[in-house]
């Protein structure tokens, strides 16, 4: 299968490019520069040139050179509305495939580091978190291309941890360096569903073979909440815990930061393990305490 994957740079659109290339599917990816260009062809990946903005027609050309196109990437809410615009007008009545990659930070629930008892599967409805209400509507944008003899589906992952994450646990080591701690926020209760990136490649390969237009699919093997993440980081580090208000969190990882740690996503993978086979892999997050680069992040900048 000819795959073009818009983000093929990123972290998970990284990931599935070489999963898929090594699949033996011809993979495509979007490059925005000469530098991700070249990186892409080290990786047996052909680089597009383009991007979504002045070279969104390119962008469109190579998905419609494609028999699937993935669309993996971190855009802001204009491009991201007007990309999957774009995608679904060129591809309308061709039957092709277009996957989406979204989040569970769609339904978060804002509860100040307490724990939610709440956890959805994919049909279940849910109040969306208003700063993500622009990737909601993409989502119900490319669900709704079903309709248009599009082969549209939504893939719908808990937090994502693998190797080069940028998740829970490296935020939890970056707070040893700003307080000396491993901190959570309120009493760390708060949790995401979680998945590793590996589990996450392996549903998009069902999804592209076996799922059905217009469906939605989940992708989750366990959770953690922050707390148990703070004190294995402590143990690994010879620190302390700290619980921190929502004010300091925002002094250690930032706003938005500091509303993911002290929010809970919870959901189930009903979907995905009834309709596409799937069955997640690797269920402990906490096997990356102790890697060397999260530890690097302990360390206060000179």
């Amino acid at each position: 299968m000819n795959v073009f994957i818009i983000g093929a740079t990123g972290f998970v659109g990284g990931h599935l490019a070489r999963h898929l290339a090594g699949e033996g599917h011809n993979v495509s990816g979007l490059a925005r520069t000469d530098t991700a260009a070249t990186t892409l062809q080290q990786q047996g990946i052909t680089s597009v040139a383009a991007d979504l903005d002045a070279r969104r027609p390119a962008a469109i050309d190579a998905a419609l050179a494609a028999d699937a196109v993935i669309y993996a990437a971190q855009a802001d809410p204009e491009q991201e509305t007007a990309i999957v615009a774009d995608l679904i007008r060129a591809l309308a009545g061709s039957g092709k495939t277009l996957l989406f990659l979204s989040g569970s930070g769609v339904l978060i629930q804002r509860t100040a580091g307490a724990w939610s008892p709440d956890v959805f599967a994919e049909d279940d409805a849910f109040t969306t978190e208003p700063l993500a209400r622009f990737r909601k509507d993409a989502e119900d944008t490319v669900l709704a291309a079903a309709a248009h003899s599009v082969r549209a589906m939504v893939v719908r992952p808990g937090q994502i941890w693998g190797p080069g994450d940028h998740g829970h646990i490296s935020m939890i080591y970056q707070s040893v360096a700003a307080l000396g701690a491993a901190a959570y926020v309120g009493d760390g209760l708060a949790v995401y569903s979680h998945v590793h990136i590996d589990d996450v490649t392996r549903l998009f390969s069902l999804a592209l073979t076996k799922g059905r237009a217009g469906d939605l699919y989940h992708a989750v093997a366990g959770e953690t909440p922050n707390r148990w993440i703070a004190e294995k980081v402590a143990e690994d580090l010879g620190v302390k815990t700290r619980s921190v208000t929502l004010e300091e969190a925002e002094q250690v990882w930032g706003p938005f930061g500091a509303l993911i740690l002290a929010a809970s996503s919870r959901i189930r993978a009903t979907a995905a393990q009834q309709e596409l086979g799937w069955q997640p892999q690797h269920a402990d997050m906490l096997t990356m305490i102790g890697d060397q680069r999260l530890r690097d992040m302990a360390t206060p900048a000179s």
